[in-house]
């Protein structure tokens, strides 16, 4: 009966798999249903399957989960990214930034250069979203002008970006893992540098190999410096720990006055450019909110629960412990689609389970942000995914192949634990 209401109460989820995957695959074709719609029509079964409360009060419990306070900062977020994205667009800067980029990049680096201008970036502000957004369109960009794949292209914006969310001090997911753990910050960064540091060299390596192939073109235009500043100026706020929004406003003004003053717009031009970005960021904002309120429901019907129930029911060893973490915090990231509140969930009981089995605190934290930020990084319908593909103007199924750092990342994160690495954590 209990394994009955867990299924019933994870069903708006699965309805969601059937409408938007399966279908899909059947039909050979990814575009056949927007998410958009795969969403909304989950999101009605949600709230008319759900079994607490009346009509209404389950209308109520779905909009407060498409209204949380996370909901809000992300379409915040997405607002400010998409006009920022837009306006410079329509100054030239990505075109001046690709300029710039191929100009002082060997053939063999533009793939690897671009790898690690987002390592540092999101390593900086501490957002992957916000990473995503300053350079996407310069990836865009890149892959137009070398002819390179454009899906592998964004997919290492979206692997860089995640280096940084998983590593930052002043990442979301960052704090929640050390708080929900009780562990500092600057120790849960020095365990988290064992695995990623490794990952992330691999990778490099790889798109040097990969970059070998990548002839840059000839008689590159010469840069006009100043339609970098927007960009440049976004590197440099993220550097000093400015809250992203305020790091893509300060961006917002600057491509108003480069722009006014170069003649590409006046005023209402800018506006009007504002307009479109807000715009192509519209079905974004609809799926992130559906998506909150539909998970609000699967929660309150005890899907969250019954998840974590199954999950931790065969532990019988640290190492044990350690796996059955990883997993479910992957587990609820994949229904949440938000590493952080997949952190924020799943901490008190992690945190249970490490005292129980003996687990370092610090460990804990780690595994929390890296398995959570591996999982996000390759769900299609995650906000990173979600937003790049949305800018490409492409499916995120088309992404999934290139995501090779998120795949290693969760690959090394299983070796550790398998191989008890690094051993001082397994000391007793």
């Amino acid at each position: 009966m209990k394994n009955k209401n867990g299924i019933i109460a994870l069903s708006p989820l699965i309805v969601f798999i059937l409408l938007y995957l399966v279908t899909s695959i059947i039909a050979q074709d990814f575009y056949k249903i927007p998410i958009s719609v795969a969403f909304l029509i989950s999101g009605i079964y949600a709230i008319m399957s759900s079994s607490h409360g009346n009509l209404a009060e389950r209308i109520r419990t779905f909009s407060r989960g498409a209204s949380t306070e996370n909901i809000m900062l992300m379409i915040w977020i997405f607002m400010l990214a998409g006009a920022f994205a837009n306006t410079a667009k329509d100054i030239g800067c990505v075109d001046a930034t690709v300029n710039f980029m191929l100009s002082v990049l060997p053939d063999n680096m533009v793939l690897a250069g671009l790898f690690i201008s987002t390592c540092f970036i999101s390593l900086s502000i501490g957002t992957s979203v916000g990473a995503i957004v300053a350079l996407a369109p310069i990836a865009i960009g890149l892959a137009q002008t070398t002819g390179t794949n454009l899906p592998m292209m964004l997919a290492i914006v979206v692997g860089g970006a995640f280096f940084g969310d998983n590593l930052s001090f002043i990442s979301d997911t960052t704090v929640a893992a050390t708080s929900s753990q009780g562990c500092n910050m600057k120790d849960k960064f020095k365990t988290n540098s064992y695995i990623v540091f490794p990952v992330a060299f691999i990778i490099l390596v790889l798109y040097i190999i990969l970059g070998f192939d990548i002839n840059t073109p000839q008689n590159i235009p010469e840069t006009e410096f100043s339609k970098i500043l927007p960009y440049l100026a976004v590197f440099i706020t993220a550097l000093l720990g400015v809250n992203v929004m305020i790091v893509l406003t300060v961006g917002l003004i600057l491509t108003a006055a480069i722009g006014i003053i170069n003649g590409s717009y006046d005023i209402f031009g800018w506006f009007t450019s504002m307009g479109t970005g807000l715009q192509s960021m519209s079905e974004l904002i609809i799926i992130t909110m559906i998506a909150g309120g539909l998970f609000e429901i699967v929660c309150k019907n005890g899907g969250i629960e019954y998840i974590i129930t199954k999950i931790t029911s065969h532990i019988h060893s640290k190492r044990g412990a350690e796996l059955v973490i990883g997993m479910m915090v992957a587990a609820v990231n994949i229904c949440t689609a938000n590493n952080t509140v997949a952190i924020i969930t799943v901490g008190g009981i992690a945190r249970k389970i490490s005292h129980k089995y003996g687990v370092d605190n610090r460990k804990t934290a780690s595994i929390l942000d890296t398995f959570s930020c591996c999982m996000q990084g390759i769900i299609p319908y995650g906000a990173q995914i979600l937003t790049v593909s949305n800018l490409a103007k492409i499916n995120p199924i088309d992404i999934m192949p290139y995501l090779y750092y998120p795949y290693a990342l969760g690959v090394f994160a299983l070796l550790c634990i398998y191989f008890k690495f690094p051993a001082s954590y397994y000391k007793k």
